[in-house]
Order: C-alpha cells, then sequence, then structure tokens
C-alpha cells in the first residue's frame, strides 16, 4: 500500500445530471468538460468532526455558471435551490451559495470572482464548520455555515456549465499537465500530496491515508480487533447430524442463520439468551427451544445440531455472526429499567435482555454503548412484532417482522447510554425483551439514510469502508428488508437477495440490484424495494476500511 493510499477523484457514480453523459469525466477522474447542466461529487464523504481538508482547480474555462463546495449526497446539483444542503462559490459572480436541507437559498458577496488560468484551493474545515477559497494562493476569507449535524456527510463537489476544470487532490499539481508543477515539495503537514500551492497550516490531501478510521478496529493498529474480527459471514452446506461451522474468524455472540436453497425462518441465537433458544425475524413469536440448532459457540464459529433449520442434510445456509462480549454480561442500570448487557465498545455492539416492568408509563434501558443508531428490539415472552429503531428517523419505527412502511412511536428515544420504551409497550412486569444495538464505527459500520432517485443508475451510498453486508428498507412505502453479502454474491452487479422478513429461499432479481464498491454501495434499480424516488434507511457492515483499499 502506498503511503497515501489513493486520492479523491471526480465520482461518476456518485451524481450524474440529467444531460450527464460519461464522455465529460475523463484524465483519470480528474478532468470535467463543458455541458449544460453537468455537475458531479466526489468519491469520498466527510462529515463534522472529521478534520481539515484542502484541495485545488484549474480553471480551463469558466463556462457560464460553474461553482464549487460541498453538498449532502442527494442534493440537486442543477437545481440548487431544491435539492438540498449546498455549500458553495459561484466563481462568475463571486457570492457564496449556500441552501438549506429545505431547498431555501441565500447567497453573499464573497472574494473575487474566478476567472480563466486561476487556481483556487478550497479548504473545508469540518472541525470547526468553515470553508475558505484561495485564488491563486491568495485567501478571500474564511467564513461559517450552519445547519449541519454530526450524521450529515458532505461531499465535494463541482458544477460546470459550459466551461472545462481541471482538479488535484494531492495527486498532479500539473492539472493533467495543464500547468508547470507548483511549489517544490507542496505536501501535506502529514508528507501526503502534490499540490500547486502548499495547503493552509493544519489542513491535509483528501487522500485515503488521511481519512477517519475508528482507532480501535484500525488493521494497522490491532490485529485482534479490526473489521472482520468483529462481523463476518459464513457459507456452509448441511449435514444433518454434528456440524462444525468455522473459518469465521473469531467466537461470535450473535449467530443469524438463514436457508439459502429453499424456504426456512430465519434464526437468531445469541449468548445472551444461550444456545438452544432461538428467535425468528419473519414471525412474531417468543423464544423457541432448539435444542439441536446452535449447539455450541467456538472460537472460530458454532457447532450446529442434526435442526434442519439451520442444518438439514445437503441444504446450504449463510450465517451472518457478530463478536460482542464473549457471553459475559453486566448489570446495567442507566436507564429505569435495569438490564444485563454485554457489549463490544470497539465493534459499537451490544446484546441487552430486561424484564417490562410491571406499571408505569415511559421507560429507558440501558444498552452498553456510548451511543446507538439502530436498535432491533424482540419480546421473547410473548407475540409480538419485532421494532426496530433508527437514527436517521428518529421519531418513527419499524417492523422486522413486515413489509410495513415506518409508523410513529413519538415516545421513543435513542441516546447516549439509553434508548427510551413506549408507554404501550407490554409493561406487564413479566415479559422478556431482548435488544441489539448498534453504533456507527468509522471504517466499519454505518448506519443512515438516502433518497432513490427512481432511475436505474441509482443512487450512490459512501460507507467508508467495502461493504461485507447490507440491509435496505423503503421508509415511505410496504417493501421489504432487502439485505446483500458479498459472501453469497461474489461480484457485481449483486442480485441474489435474501429479505429479512420472510422464510422464503434466496431469489435472484434485477429489481434488487446492487453493486459493492470500495467505499460504499449503488442501486441499480429503480425498484420501490431499494431505489424509488423515496426515503430508505440503510445499515451496513465492512471488512475492509476505504483507508486500505486499493482503489478510491
Amino acid at each position: 500500500m502506498a503511503s497515501s493510499g489513493n486520492f479523491m477523484t471526480l465520482n461518476p457514480l456518485k451524481y450524474k445530471a440529467s444531460s450527464y453523459t460519461t464522455s465529460k469525466i475523463s484524465h483519470g477522474n480528474l478532468r470535467i468538460d463543458e455541458e449544460t447542466g453537468n455537475a458531479a461529487q466526489f468519491n469520498v464523504g466527510l462529515k463534522l468532526g472529521d478534520g481539515k481538508f484542502y484541495w485545488e482547480l484549474y480553471i480551463n474555462d469558466r463556462g457560464g455558471s460553474s461553482q464549487a463546495g460541498v453538498c449532502i449526497g442527494h442534493a440537486d446539483l442543477n437545481n440548487y435551490t431544491s435539492g438540498g444542503a449546498i455549500i458553495g462559490n459561484t466563481f462568475e459572480s463571486s457570492k457564496i451559495l449556500a441552501t438549506s436541507s429545505s431547498g431555501n437559498s441565500s447567497t453573499s458577496s464573497y472574494g473575487s470572482n474566478f476567472v480563466a488560468t486561476d487556481i483556487i484551493g478550497i479548504a473545508m474545515d469540518f472541525t470547526n464548520s468553515t470553508m475558505e477559497y484561495f485564488k491563486n494562493n491568495s485567501s478571500q476569507g474564511s467564513f461559517s455555515f450552519s445547519g449541519a449535524n454530526d450524521g450529515t456527510t458532505y461531499y465535494p463537489y463541482v458544477y460546470c456549465n459550459h466551461g472545462l476544470l481541471y482538479m488535484n487532490a494531492g495527486q498532479d499539481s500539473s492539472f493533467v499537465g495543464q500547468k508547470t508543477s507548483g511549489s517544490a515539495n507542496a505536501s501535506d503537514e502529514n508528507g501526503f500530496g502534490d499540490f500547486y500551492y502548499t495547503p493552509p497550516s493544519g489542513f491535509l490531501a483528501v487522500c485515503s491515508a488521511n481519512l477517519p478510521t475508528s482507532d480501535d478496529i484500525d488493521p494497522a493498529q490491532t490485529d485482534t480487533d479490526y473489521p472482520s474480527k468483529q462481523f463476518n459471514t459464513v457459507l456452509y452446506t448441511g449435514n444433518g447430524s454434528t456440524n462444525a461451522i468455522t473459518g469465521l474468524g473469531f467466537k461470535p455472540d450473535l449467530v443469524w442463520v438463514k436457508r439459502r436453497n429453499s424456504s426456512g425462518d430465519h434464526r437468531l441465537v445469541d449468548s445472551s439468551r444461550g444456545v438452544g433458544v432461538a428467535l425468528r425475524s419473519n414471525v412474531t413469536g417468543g423464544d423457541v427451544s432448539e435444542g439441536n440448532g446452535v449447539t455450541e459457540f467456538g472460537t472460530d464459529g458454532f457447532t450446529l445440531g442434526s435442526e434442519g433449520g439451520y442444518n438439514a442434510s445437503s441444504d446450504t445456509f449463510v450465517g451472518w455472526c457478530w463478536k460482542a462480549n464473549g457471553g459475559t454480561t453486566a448489570s446495567n442500570s442507566e436507564g429505569s429499567i435495569t438490564s444485563s448487557v454485554q457489549a463490544n465498545t470497539k465493534a459499537g455492539f451490544s446484546i441487552a435482555t430486561y424484564t417490562s416492568p410491571g406499571s408505569g408509563t415511559n421507560h429507558t434501558v440501558g444498552h452498553g454503548l456510548s451511543g446507538v443508531d439502530f436498535i432491533i428490539t424482540k419480546n421473547r415472552s410473548a407475540t409480538f412484532n419485532w421494532y426496530c429503531f433508527h437514527k436517521s428517523i428518529p421519531d418513527k419505527t419499524f417492523r422486522l417482522n413486515t413489509t410495513s412502511a415506518n409508523f410513529s412511536y413519538s415516545n421513543w428515544s435513542m441516546g447516549a447510554t439509553t434508548w427510551g420504551s413506549e408507554s404501550g409497550y407490554t409493561h406487564d412486569g413479566t415479559s422478556n425483551f431482548i435488544a441489539y444495538a448498534w453504533q456507527n464505527v468509522d471504517g466499519m459500520q454505518k448506519f443512515g439514510s438516502y433518497e432513490g432517485n427512481g432511475n436505474n443508475d441509482g443512487a450512490f451510498i459512501y460507507t467508508g469502508f467495502r461493504p461485507r453486508l447490507v440491509f435496505i428498507k423503503n421508509v415511505d412505502a410496504s417493501q421489504h428488508w432487502v439485505t446483500h453479502d458479498s459472501a453469497r454474491e461474489t461480484h457485481n452487479v449483486m442480485d441474489t437477495p435474501i429479505d429479512w422478513d420472510e422464510s422464503y429461499a434466496e431469489y435472484t432479481s434485477s429489481n434488487r440490484a446492487i453493486d459493492f464498491l470500495s467505499n460504499g454501495f449503488k442501486c441499480r434499480t429503480s425498484d420501490g424495494e431499494i431505489n424509488s424516488s423515496q426515503t430508505f434507511i440503510y445499515g451496513a457492515w465492512g471488512d475492509v476500511p476505504f483507508k486500505y483499499n486499493n482503489t478510491f
């Protein structure tokens, strides 16, 4: 791996204007050519707290209304007054353009006009929410922006209307041969990059070596806790007898099994409840005793008995597996209900069990993490739906066992150390519950939402890692919980999903097609399951952080 990894480039998969043609982004994705409404986002996403970054643009032809800056993923760069949050500079009128997620826009005078042969430096400070443009190394002034939050991902972008622009994120100070190279050794303070002008103090090249990855799971810093030691997927064939499934790479605490070649309920077995006890994600029932299901959690996998739902002879199966705390639990009294929790704080995953109180209204439960972004809960003692909560849609909840769209549960909350319980949720004093909780971890797992575009050239979702497993759920319509994983589907296009809410076998459908990429995934269909013009939530677990992929 090169010391700097790979540098940011234009991303033809991320954003295409309505008049876009692939020939308009060229020269190693460093040049964008003139065309009405031709715009592109870059292939990296950054959010508040990620640091300070610098990149450059060379204007060969400014065009009619070219601009550059940062924007949220689904911003409409052809119609910046109505497409989502954008912070940018309009080159020809020297104004700062700012639009909110609701489409309200404002402009303010700023600096000098940019013209042909100018080099634009862009310094984006995601730590302090400030931005600064440079004209041929002369600062045009720093300004603040607001309206973002910790969960908002911004993408550098460029809009080119009848113009011709070249970009440099540190890979080429000649702008693909358009300029004689600039300042000698114009790298960032980490020694990365080849810039025309030296980046401002503290600002870094947008290269994979500088991208945020959690220290806890960074493969360069740990031999035992990197992503594939925290979550992994295994495939196996049943033998109808004792079957030791190995090759997982760690001892699991949650094993989610599904028969692939024919119908069969999903089985979830965890080390908090113990082997021989299962829940099924596609039905409403509680705990089921299955002594011949998962019989042991091993150091490199798990062992199965003869139960057909896990191990029918000659049938094929998939197992999605997570590591918590080796089955060791601790009492957690951070909420109003005491829970028994085993947490893996490095990987942002915990399992909590608790008993509902006999009276009262709203209650909270400790989950053992420093924050939470996605929770799956189930009443283990009775026939009830599975309830899921996703931080991207904070005032709604979802049912894992059905295709139903979101519905309001205003009394639920997802806090730093606890999550909240709604007053009507079985406070009978006897029902036992379980919650599986996940937290975003840079470089390993991410939970977010995106807007579909209703196009077969579908939405691109940046995760910051190569996915191993992805689920997608339509927020606005009755659709399935669609999942793809790279163990079953080994090459793009991936079109053989499994639905978490159904018992049927995996199936092949072009209407569920996606690509797994080095830094996220891209929808390849306009279908309502994953990419109609509606809102979707997703969860993604990865095996290689973007920082260490060979492609950028």
